[in-house]
């Protein structure tokens, strides 16, 4: 091998191992001229550096996240959807318990529509006007605020709203698998005496979600997946809400914040907590760039207008989902309404007088809604391991590589699920440090990149937002820390 041929993989090699960003145009294969184009580099070497564009483009063709890009709007609709609801919004109600009618939908309002915003700002980022795409977040976040702050900044918060909204989903299916064996035996102790452990119950979720994901090769692959998601997402939650309004109010329901609290310090700490149930509800952003990373593009058409059709669509259903579920099942149970949620509540005020088999159905629904989410989300963590095998021999992973990769992410995610069974009481604690994400990087990402005047509307606007977030996020941290110092955490290791 010639000495150019060394550099070059030399120069490849460090590019993906430090995930050093080289602008691709998808699209135009005319980016540099027909004639060579040398640079020099480190010791005088000479390099082709279209030779090395081209290398590049060919290994973000062969990785999970940009191996297809057939999407369209409706595909980016069913996996924003997929992704963007979920198990945590099940617990806004509880939220209101603390802020009361009129702040609780002030504030559900408000981060609502902020996260909306941010999602317009980062869809706009995503397709340069020359065509250049950044289809992770990891690689616009390195654009805008340089490589060693982009990676101290965004490496933890993409990688925990990856691998540990997987982790969550294990906790939530395979309680909610645990909930409708239960239902289905009802009152036969025999039985419920032959049901599986917590850890069996992860064990069996993980299991069929690692299956489902041996036949999805790319982020593409998985648009019918989203949309099975889609809709059992919106059904059970439109079910759900009905459910709870239908039924009628519990007897002794009230709706005075004051009354669940003794003291003011307490009362404060109830409001943080609320806020931080909102701000954690809604997800889904650190997806956002891969989603529209499956999309076609071209000059005349870049993905920006076919993706907000998508945004729009999905959060239009969000909300209509979302809402309701908040404010009605507020009304329903007031102060009486549970910690654990709006299941929790039907479970406790109206399993006798409600079917087995709607209740059965709403968890079964559950079930499958959290097994399509993981596959979105495992989908970031594939695309970096298969990246290291990738860059490293510049092909595509055979079938049994990506299979082994897929074993291990699930046997590491199964691992944590059942060592640390109480993570869903750390959630505002560490969503508190991944919500800059999507409430304060996308501002700050605008600024930084598309360098708008100074006092200048948009200016302005994203630096306000960027510092209120900031703010918040520290706010919500110190909230969710001192919550669990006068609460006690019940940290019940490998006992699921």
């Amino acid at each position: 091998m010639g000495d150019v041929e060394v550099s070059e993989w030399c120069r490849i090699e460090r590019s993906f191992s430090s995930f050093k960003i080289i602008p691709i145009n998808d699209d135009d294969d005319t980016l540099h001229s027909e004639g060579t184009d040398f640079s020099p580099v480190d010791d005088g070497v000479v390099v082709d550096e279209k030779k090395d564009t081209d290398v590049v483009k060919e290994i973000e063709s062969l990785l999970p996240i940009t191996e297809s890009r057939k999407g369209n709007a409706y595909t980016a609709a069913f996996h924003l959807l997929s992704s963007g609801i979920g198990t945590p919004a099940l617990v806004l109600p509880f939220a209101f318990t603390s802020l009361g009618w009129s702040w609780g939908i002030v504030v559900l309002t408000v981060i609502f529509a902020w996260r909306l915003y941010t999602m317009w700002l980062l869809v706009h980022l995503h397709e340069t006007v020359n065509g250049t795409r950044y289809s992770r977040y990891l690689q616009l976040a390195i654009i805008a605020f340089g490589e060693k702050l982009g990676k101290c900044l965004s490496i933890f918060p993409t990688m925990y709203l990856s691998g540990g909204t997987c982790v969550m989903s294990i906790i939530a299916g395979g309680r909610t698998l645990q909930l409708f064996y239960n239902t289905i035996c009802e009152n036969d102790q025999h039985c419920l005496h032959k049901s599986l452990s917590g850890a069996q119950w992860f064990l069996v979720f993980v299991s069929l979600a690692i299956l489902i994901a041996r036949f999805f090769p790319n982020l593409n692959s998985l648009a019918w997946v989203s949309f099975v998601g889609s809709i059992l997402g919106v059904a059970y939650f439109t079910m759900i809400w009905a459910l709870s309004i239908a039924k009628g109010r519990p007897n002794g329901v009230t709706y005075n914040p004051s009354d669940n609290v003794t003291t003011t310090m307490a009362q404060f700490r109830a409001v943080l907590n609320g806020v931080a149930i909102v701000a954690i509800a809604f997800r889904g952003h650190n997806l956002v760039l891969e989603i529209q990373g499956t999309l076609p593009t071209n000059p005349k058409h870049p993905t920006k207008t076919r993706m907000w059709r998508g945004v729009i669509a999905s959060y239009s259903l969000i909300a209509m989902c979302v809402f309701p579920l908040a404010i009605g099942g507020y009304w329903a149970y007031g102060n009486m309404m549970p910690a654990n949620g709006i299941i929790g509540a039907i479970a406790k005020y109206h399993r006798e007088s409600t079917p087995k088999w709607l209740i059965g159905t709403i968890y079964m629904m559950v079930v499958i809604q959290c097994l399509c989410s993981f596959q979105i989300y495992a989908m970031p963590v594939f695309d970096n391991l298969e990246r290291i095998y990738v860059s490293r021999h510049l092909k595509a992973c055979p079938r049994w590589v990506r299979s082994c990769i897929k074993l291990f992410f699930g046997g590491l995610t199964y691992f944590i699920s059942v060592a640390f069974p109480f993570l869903g009481s750390l959630a505002a604690f560490v969503g508190g440090i991944a919500l800059p994400l999507s409430l304060v990087y996308p501002c700050f990402m605008w600024i930084f990149i598309k360098k708008p005047q100074r006092n200048s509307l948009m200016y302005c606007l994203n630096m306000f937002l960027g510092c209120l977030g900031i703010l918040i996020s520290v706010v919500q941290v110190a909230g969710a820390l001192w919550n669990l110092v006068i609460d006690k955490l019940d940290a019940n290791f490998f006992n699921p």
